[in-house]
């Protein structure tokens, strides 16, 4: 009997679930796309059906898990803005767990068993040491982190009780756009370094860099960013490791290369050509000083390593989406012709 390729990826109209869906297709699968269009867009599912629907919504998921054969579930859906977090915990709590918890028990129901779980490396809060490997403890300091690390809980629980297997990826900033133009980065707000700084260097608002005291080089956070692109190829090899048999575990994404703000600022005025005009201000609850993984475990258990990773890399392949046709209307509207 010849296994499914249709793969249900919730999320699947944002922006690392879409660049997963393309993957999804050079990989020869049949992404169909479960998204409530919320921060979602209907421009960004090219690859395979659109089903609109809410994870919170069980009456919706079991239509759709009928409507298909589903080999399994890549989970994206999902709030994720730390600071909205601090100050909306409850809004979180009820997307974040309770739309996984929903999720999972219609997996369950109906007889879908492998999951590739969308984690973040904020589920380690403030770590001891860098790099992050994927056996270090897991306290995060704001709600964001902490409903991704009672989804993963959830899962695990699953594992035990129901035989759900899983892949959960912790990944850290994914950042960059598709090199064929096809998806960039577009998130209504935006909150995201690298296309507010090209925002600001093209004319938009002073960025604001929250925070200059932490205890770095240059005394702003640093992140591990990975190229959104690796990202998504990463997701489809856990994938097809556990379509191959492979057993449920947690793995970090990441390049092991931790950039500071000022040092992206840098890369966004040498890949533009212009400067980027920005301003401190007071740091913003929730944000560790550094985050970089180590992702030793994932390279050698998936075959995957980063090929578009370096900071100059994912500002140019984020510039380029930028200026483009394609991405000048949707800085206010990103379903706009």
């Amino acid at each position: 009997m010849v296994e499914s390729r249709d793969i249900l990826v919730t999320g699947g109209a944002g922006y690392i679930g879409a660049h997963a869906c393309k993957a999804l297709a050079a990989a020869g699968f049949r992404p169909v796309a479960y998204d409530n269009l919320v921060y979602g867009h209907v421009k960004a599912v090219k690859w395979g059906p659109l089903e609109r629907g809410d994870v919170l919504d069980r009456a919706r998921l079991n239509a759709v898990l009928e409507a298909y054969d589903f080999a399994a579930v890549m989970h994206f859906a999902a709030f994720a803005y730390v600071g909205e977090s601090v100050a909306d915990p409850g809004k979180y709590y009820r997307n974040n767990v309770a739309g996984t918890l929903t999720l999972i028990e219609a997996l369950r129901d109906h007889g879908i068993g492998k999951i590739v779980f969308s984690s973040t490396c904020a589920t380690y809060g403030v770590p001891d040491h860098v790099p992050i490997a994927e056996d270090w403890p897991q306290r995060p300091i704001n709600p964001y982190g902490a409903t991704k690390l009672i989804a993963e809980q959830m899962i695990s629980d699953f594992g035990r009780a129901h035989g759900l297997r899983s892949a959960v990826l912790r990944y850290f900033n994914a950042a960059g756009a598709d090199s064929q133009g096809d998806i960039g980065e577009c998130h209504e707000p935006e909150t995201h370094l690298i296309p507010l700084a090209l925002e600001a260097a093209t004319g938009g608002p002073a960025l604001t860099v929250f925070g200059n005291d932490y205890p770095t080089s240059d005394g702003t956070c640093v992140r591990d960013y990975i190229h959104v692109t690796d990202l998504a190829e990463a997701h489809v090899a856990a994938l097809e490791k556990l379509l191959a048999g492979g057993e449920s575990g947690a793995l970090n994404l990441g390049t092991g290369n931790g950039v500071s703000v000022l040092e992206v600022l840098g890369s966004v005025e040498r890949t533009s050509g212009r400067k980027v005009p920005f301003e401190f201000g007071p740091r913003r609850d929730g944000d560790p000083p550094v985050l970089v993984a180590d992702s030793a475990r994932s390279q050698r258990e998936l075959g995957w390593s980063p090929r578009l990773s370096e900071i100059d890399q994912i500002v140019r392949s984020a510039w380029r989406w930028h200026v483009s046709e394609g991405a000048k209307k949707p800085a206010k509207n990103c379903d706009a012709p």
